[in-house]
């Protein structure tokens, strides 16, 4: 009972991780902030949905359906639907339209709803026929280079690709990387200085903020309010 959630990481370039899940008897759940945006298909009671989700800059409680399954694609840091500016889903959504068991309508088009399996395929087409683009400076960033540009550049592009600036995405990430090795039984000393926390207070901003808990209520496997996906990156 709850929300039992599976997921799983991928070797495409435009894609964070792909998960699935299904509720039963919870109606609502904490959903952590993150920097990413994500492709979300549901069958809720015999009815299809199909939204993008935008990047969330800070926790919040969300309403889950009862006795529904879930499908999403995560995307990188970095990929964007150029037709659709990401900086306008940033704590929004966006439902498309003429969803049914075979296909949805994304950018005028009727496209066949992907899976858990083939979500790789998808995404693939989605690149190849221009509907989903990554920025090359943004992803070099986030593997540790520094290309030739001017950080006046690196931080518009962040905004443009993402809709949250490079410390808003550092602040998210970070948060969840705490979130992470608490619920993993790493002492909240230890996460501090891993993370480059100034002290306890400072860690527990931050995980209010970001994750909607306190590092006491992350080590509490049996809450009652189920938190969306935390997992490594």
């Amino acid at each position: 009972m709850g929300l039992a959630v599976e997921s799983r990481s991928s070797d495409s370039p435009y894609i964070e991780r792909v998960w699935r899940s299904s509720s039963d008897d919870v109606g609502r759940m904490t959903s952590v902030a993150t920097a990413r945006w994500d492709l979300v298909f549901w069958d809720h009671r015999g009815q299809i949905h199909v939204a993008i989700q935008g990047p969330e800059s800070r926790a919040s409680t969300a309403p889950v359906p009862e006795e529904a399954t879930f499908f999403g694609i995560i995307f990188s840091l970095g990929t964007s639907m150029p037709h659709l500016p990401v900086g306008g889903l940033v704590d929004g959504s966006v439902e498309l339209p003429d969803a049914t068991r075979r296909s949805f309508q994304l950018k005028g088009s009727a496209w066949r709803l992907p899976d858990y399996d083939n979500a790789e395929e998808f995404v693939g087409r989605m690149a190849r026929e221009g509907v989903l683009d990554r920025d090359p400076i943004v992803a070099a960033v986030l593997r540790g280079g520094s290309p030739e540009v001017s950080e006046r550049t690196v931080q518009r592009r962040f905004v443009a690709a993402t809709g949250l600036t490079r410390g808003a995405v550092r602040q998210i990430d970070r948060a969840r990387r705490a979130a992470v090795l608490i619920q993993e039984g790493v002492p909240a000393h230890d996460v501090i200085d891993r993370l480059g926390y100034f002290d306890q207070p400072h860690l527990a901003r931050s995980l209010a903020r970001y994750v909607g808990r306190t590092a006491t209520q992350l080590r509490d496997r049996d809450a009652p309010e189920p938190l969306s996906l935390l997992y490594k990156t």
